[in-house]
């Protein structure tokens, strides 16, 4: 025996663009039942009423039953009683009974009619003699399959009051009436039910597209595409076909369809604005199917959702989806859609590759420039002046063709007629398209812009005064570079440190010099301590800071220090990263109380706002570039363990527990508190020089030696919010004042910018900041010029001191 051998599965029939399976087919006709139409119902309910009016109407009433086997004939009534007799005797026969069922039947038909007439002459109104008249029959009526005795046979006693006045025992026979059409229970509106060759459904034909076929049959099977000519095709097949004036194309079947009679009447119906049905009348009486009447009491007591009254989030959040895709651009409007071309027709341009370089106007077009213009030696009959002479021409002959001012020679001709052709056309033409295609083009806009709109607009200097505006009084006593100043919280003392080696203080109010104390090393910054309670200037000298107590102080004052600087022996000493040590008497009766010795040079000293506590920079100390030092315990600390860069300057938050360390480019904030990094403010500089603190925390000002000063708001960003370069060498110390909305900077072009720095407690508004006035008192010596500057603590008035040996106070 031959073995089966399995045929190889056909992909293709089994592919179906939108499915797995082919499509089904009639499947609403299969599974749900038809539902009568609106107007079939009413065409019903209306053919009701109208018999009900004509059976109240009639004078007589006559049932009959219709088997559907069509009209009665024209035969006679006896031909029609005799068949009748014969099935009744059929019937009888059957049921063994003797008596005739049509003779029967008359006397039943006369008892009744004799009976009724009895009734009538006596007036009695009982209705057991129609039992009993019908009961001396003894007959049943006939059990037929068709009824057809019934219906030939009417009795006259079931219409007593309309056959008073007819004779009894005449039986009529009645034609029935010609049956209504069958009212078919469909839609009449409704193309669902159509039977298609082509049962994809409701699907885009785009999906067929590409294929050959445009759909299947019930079957499954492929219906592939009819072929589409050109319009020419199209043209003569049309004039061929008789019937094309009335053809439409149907795309679901890819095929012509012929309109019929009634279709062509009803488009010419709704072409001229009238109802596609004949039979539509548009005025006739409205049916109220829900009551006109308001009803007191409502159906429904249950109260109102609330979704009838509340937005839908869920609606909303959908909408919103929508929306934030149309803005993407994911989804698109079908208004805003492009449109595509309909291939059927389709025109093409044979001038679109052609560009036009009248209308042509691109982004990055730029217009080739124009040849200059021919002079007069270009000319074929220029001036004499311009025809060289045979010394010039044989100059030009032997100069190199790089070197030649120009390429031709100038003649002088009668006529143009005479004048050849020009034997460098082609080289010069080369050339040109040598300059177009390789040398580059930019296009050049010239902005009409008034400087005095780029300057913006700040309120006048006068307007927000005071300030230091002139020089008040001149300090001199140093030999050497001032490198620093301090003024003690009171305001009345200024204490100053010099390379000379030496610390001064002296008095504001006179400008005299009270107290000196010279050291073995140059001293490099002095700072007093903020406590108003305590008498106490510190001094930092290379390796060393001294404690100092001067002379001039009250006696509560001095014995608070005395009390303060006695306790700190009585402690041990606990701490390796400095020496902490009592000076000698000598010392003691010059008023250095307490001496620090550090393995590096200290650069920088800063208090604490309570003054307890003092920081130290040693930029070359590592790890112990920064050290904080407590004065009541006696004691130092290293808040780092490692160092991040080259420490230039730290200071103390005025009123929060932050540390400010700035390093060559950067500006750490620390919190104390949780011992973390807070913020990082990039500056934007190469070295960063000095650094000051707002009163009120939030904003910080850093100088730099790159000529900047770098305003920042931390609140706001950790850049700066604004960069001022007002100083044309290194910015050297910056300063806030403590009372004023005034800062300023130093640098070593020898001037001092003071300017106007107002914070406003609105965090919507940001600073303001104006530059107010430039006071220009040191010289410049060794290209150092103002090497510090500090306000006074209540007074509008700034000092100043420099390399020239001076300082300065400007009110």
């Amino acid at each position: 025996m031959k073995e089966k051998v399995a045929k190889p599965l056909a992909h293709e029939e089994y592919t179906f663009p939108h499915g797995i399976t082919p499509p089904l087919w009639n499947v609403r006709k299969r599974r749900f039942r038809k539902r009568l139409n609106k107007r079939t119902i009413e065409d019903v309910e209306r053919e009701v009423l109208r018999l009900l009016e004509a059976d109240g109407e009639a004078d007589e009433v006559v049932f009959h039953v219709d088997d559907g086997q069509g009209d009665f004939d024209d035969m006679g009534l006896e031909e029609e009683v005799e068949g009748e007799m014969e099935d009744a005797a059929e019937v009888g026969d059957e049921m063994d009974l003797d008596v005739d069922p049509f003779e029967a039947a008359l006397d039943e038909v006369a008892a009744d009619g004799e009976g009724e007439e009895e009734e009538e002459e006596s007036g009695d109104d009982d209705d057991d003699d129609d039992d009993e008249s019908g009961d001396d029959n003894d007959i049943e009526p006939l059990e037929t399959g068709e009824n057809e005795s019934q219906s030939l046979l009417s009795s006259d006693a079931e219409d007593d009051d309309d056959d008073e006045g007819e004779d009894n025992g005449v039986v009529r026979v009645l034609r029935p009436a010609k049956p209504l059409p069958e009212i078919e229970a469909e839609y009449d509106e409704d193309t669902s039910d159509e039977e298609t060759t082509n049962t994809i459904g409701n699907v885009p034909l785009e999906w067929y597209k590409d294929m050959p076929h445009i759909g299947y049959t019930k079957d499954g099977k492929r219906i592939l595409k009819s072929e589409k000519g050109d319009q020419l095709d199209q043209f003569l097949s049309a004039m061929d076909d008789p019937d094309a004036w009335r053809s439409v194309y149907n795309k679901l079947e890819d095929k012509n369809i012929v309109l019929t009679k009634e279709e062509l009447e009803m488009v010419k119906r709704i072409q001229e604005g009238q109802f596609p049905d004949p039979g539509f009348d548009p005025y006739e009486p409205t049916v109220e199917w829900f009551t006109s009447k308001t009803e007191i009491m409502p159906l429904n007591a249950a109260p109102e959702p609330k979704r009838r009254f509340i937005p839908s989030k869920h609606e909303a959040h959908r909408i919103m989806h929508i929306v934030r895709a149309i803005r993407a651009g994911r989804i698109v409007p079908k208004d805003k859609q492009p449109k595509k071309p309909d291939e059927r027709h389709r025109f093409f341009d044979i001038w679109k590759d052609v560009p036009d370089t009248a209308t042509e106007d691109r982004i990055m077009h730029i217009a080739a420039p124009k040849m200059a213009l021919p002079e007069h030696d270009e000319s074929y009959n220029p001036p004499s002046e311009y025809v060289p002479t045979k010394e010039e021409i044989a100059e030009w002959e032997a100069m190199d063709a790089e070197d030649r001012p120009k390429n031709f020679i100038t003649k002088k001709y009668n006529s143009l007629r005479q004048v050849p052709g020009y034997g460098r056309f082609i080289q010069e033409r080369f050339d040109r398209c040598l300059d177009l295609y390789l040398c580059p083009r930019m296009v050049k806009k010239k902005l009409n812009i008034d400087p005095e709109s780029l300057i913006p607009k700040l309120p006048n200097p006068r307007d927000l005064q005071p300030f230091p505006t002139s020089l008040a009084i001149t300090f001199k006593g140093h030999t050497g570079r001032v490198r620093s100043i301090s003024v003690d919280p009171t305001g009345q003392w200024l204490a100053s440190c010099s390379d000379d080696s030496t610390v001064k203080l002296w008095e504001i109010a006179s400008g005299r010099c009270v107290q000196t104390w010279t050291l073995d090393e140059p001293v490099t910054n002095v700072a007093w301590n903020p406590n108003k309670s305590i008498w106490l200037l510190a001094a930092v000298a290379q390796t060393r800071v001294f404690l100092i107590t001067p002379d001039f102080a009250s006696a509560e004052l001095a014995a608070a220090t005395d009390v303060l600087i006695n306790a700190l022996w009585l402690k041990d000493d606990q701490t390796k990263l400095c020496e902490w040590s009592k000076p000698t008497d000598a010392d003691i009766a010059r008023g250095i109380r307490v001496q620090l010795k550090f393995d590096r040079n200290v650069t920088y000293l800063t208090w604490h706002r309570k003054g307890d506590y003092f920081a130290t920079v040693s930029p070359d100390g590592a790890s112990k570039s920064v050290l904080i030092h407590q004065l009541s315990k006696r004691s130092s600390q290293n808040p780092f363990r490692k160092a991040k860069g080259l420490v230039q300057r730290v200071l103390f938050h005025p009123s929060k527990p932050f540390f400010f360390v700035a390093t060559q480019r950067y500006v750490r904030v620390y919190n104390l508190m949780k011992q973390e990094l807070s913020k990082r403010l990039q500056s934007g500089a190469k070295w960063i020089s000095s650094m000051d603190i707002h009163p009120g925390g939030d904003n910080v000002i850093v100088g730099t030696y790159d000529k900047r000063l770098c305003w920042f708001d931390m609140d706001l960003s950790t850049k700066p919010y604004k960069t001022l370069r007002y100083h044309k060498f290194a910015l050297r110390n910056v300063s806030y004042h403590r009372r004023y909305p005034l800062f300023a900077s130093c640098s070593d072009d020898g001037s001092v910018n003071i300017f106007h720095g107002m914070v406003y407690n609105d965090l919507m508004q940001n600073p303001l900041i104006v530059p107010v006035k430039t006071l220009r008192a040191h010289d410049v010596v060794n290209n150092l010029g103002v090497l510090h500057c500090e306000f006074h603590p209540t007074q509008p008035w700034i000092f100043s001191c420099g390399a020239d040996t001076t300082i300065k106070l400007f009110s």
